[in-house]
């Protein structure tokens, strides 16, 4: 059973000491209903958030990031599954896989952030989560749903980081920002790290 975490919560991952190796970090996100329009006219006022992970070494320094438009790594180590435009249906609207294993070991946190580079802001969403499954079980090990409204583009939803033991920890972090290019979401996630 998935733990739900609450804003600055941390949960360790791994049971046992064992390490984990592949995981997906899957995001949604549901635009806001417009009741006065008829149900076809409501695919057309969908959200198009970018879900994207930024891989950060011991010092803060952003080694690669991956994302909508860049969906590898340099390594291979982390993928993205492509972009979703709007929102609409059930599930998860993008997924970042990540091979734990095969990360270098210069990086030392991942963060995990959706992002509207149109500029739309988050109070046209009216639901938003991430959560991260094992990838050899689909056992969701952790999930947490965030609070969107608010005038901002982009949000900082959650971080694993590793643990100094072998082992890594996803905290939920549910911070606010604005920002129109993964560069400039980097002095936003910095005070996270």
């Amino acid at each position: 059973m998935a733990v739900v975490l609450a804003q600055g919560a941390r949960v360790a991952l791994g049971k046992d000491g064992e390490e984990l190796g592949r995981v997906h970090m899957g995001l949604g996100w549901d635009p806001v209903r417009h009741t006065t329009l008829r149900p076809g006219l409501q695919a057309l006022t969908g959200v198009d958030l970018d879900a994207a992970c930024l891989l950060f070494d011991a010092d803060h320094h952003l080694v690669d990031s991956v994302w909508a438009r860049q969906l590898k790594s340099k390594d291979g180590a982390v993928s993205h599954s492509g972009d979703n435009v709007t929102g609409q249906g059930d599930g998860d609207d993008e997924t970042v896989t990540v091979d734990l294993a095969a990360l270098p070991s210069r990086v030392t946190a991942l963060v995990f952030t959706a992002s509207s580079f149109s500029g739309a802001d988050f109070s046209k969403i009216s639901a938003a989560y991430c959560r991260l499954i094992e990838d050899a079980t689909g056992a969701e090990l952790a999930r947490y749903e965030v609070v969107p409204t608010g005038t901002h583009n982009a949000k900082i939803f959650a971080k694993i980081v590793r643990d100094g033991e072998g082992g890594w920890t996803m905290t939920a972090i549910g911070a606010p920002a604005v920002a129109h290019t993964i560069d400039a979401l980097v002095p936003a996630i910095l005070p996270h790290l």
